[in-house]
């Protein structure tokens, strides 16, 4: 067995411990980074790939013939044709909830930065300020309560479920909109509506879903329309769940009070993206899945996926 690793560095050099994969298969050779054009060449003869963002698609597999095991180092599979690999019979394992607590996280930390604005206040202290002698230039927010809120949370997978665990325990009251009510959701001390009973009634909306045909673009002029007027969108899931030239142009209307991301259609964010200079925007660089714990998780689950997959059954394939 030969195997490749594509993209070891996933953010960081070495933020990653690959020796439970190269304890598995001894003949692994690592890549820091894989431009598309390299990605053919450098699987060649191999049995096993471990990527994170390298796309793998028909082109790739016919020059593929031996690749029989594809793990992703993420959750989404967005840059990948599971069909085509599904037809040259080579599984695709992916890591479901290794960072649901840190994206649950992120989610607030980025609405608390909306709603008080710690770190500019920080700032602020920092340069000598005080209360009410802080500059325009520091861009403080007005604060914001979040007990009473409508927090709306749109797909109820493990990561929206914790978002609506969190904003519970603010005091926040939780609408969901999600494809499948499960009866274990019964205790959970929410609200089930739809999609527009969302929009309408939320002070808050949380998008938790993977992109799919079904829901890129989810959130447009028109969805943004039906909004309570200056509600805050919080985006720690796709970025092409989002129309993101509507929300800049709600945000500058004051349709959209806020915006909170750390997802986008085009990564890293173009210089040109209207964005960029919208003040109640707040965003980060897609990195609410990378601490600590979330990084060791993800390595744990990867590697028992390809430990279960020589043993001859492969936990979490996508494709079977």
């Amino acid at each position: 067995m030969k195997a490749v690793i594509l993209e070891s560095y996933v953010m960081e050099e070495g933020d990653l411990d690959w020796s439970g994969v190269k304890a598995l298969v001894p003949d692994t050779v690592s890549y820091v980074r894989t431009a598309y054009e390299e990605i053919a060449p450098r699987i060649g003869d191999a049995d096993i790939v471990l990527l994170n963002k390298c796309r793998i698609d028909e082109e790739i597999l016919q020059q593929c013939p031996n690749l029989k095991w594809v793990g992703i180092i993420a959750t989404g599979t967005d840059n990948l044709d599971l069909e085509a690999c599904r037809r040259h019979g080579v599984a695709v394992a992916n890591v479901p909830g290794y960072s649901t607590y840190s994206v649950a996280q992120m989610t607030f930390s980025l609405l608390l930065a909306i709603c008080q604005c710690a770190e500019r206040y920080n700032r602020a202290v920092k340069q000598g300020c005080w209360q009410l002698d802080i500059p325009e230039s520091i861009g403080l927010l007005p604060q914001m309560e979040l007990y009473g809120k409508t927090y709306g949370v749109y797909g109820y997978g493990s990561i929206g479920r914790q978002s609506a665990r969190i904003a519970r325990a603010f005091g926040m009251e939780v609408l969901v909109c999600t494809r499948t009510v499960r009866p274990e959701y019964a205790a959970d001390g929410v609200e089930f509506v739809d999609y527009d009973t969302l929009l309408r009634r939320c002070d808050i909306l949380s998008l938790h879903c993977p992109a799919t045909p079904q829901t890129r673009g989810l959130v447009n002029a028109e969805a943004l329309a039906k909004m309570k007027p200056g509600a805050i969108l919080l985006n720690t899931a796709r970025g092409a769940l989002v129309d993101e030239e509507a929300v800049a142009a709600a945000l500058h209307s004051g349709q959209l009070g806020f915006y909170g991301a750390d997802a986008f259609v085009t990564e890293p964010l173009p210089q040109e993206s209207p964005l960029r200079a919208e003040p109640h925007a707040i965003l980060t660089p897609h990195i609410a899945w990378t601490t600590r714990e979330a990084l060791q998780n993800l390595m744990d689950i990867t590697t028992r996926n390809l430990r279960t997959w020589l043993e001859g059954n492969g936990e979490h394939i996508v494709n079977r």
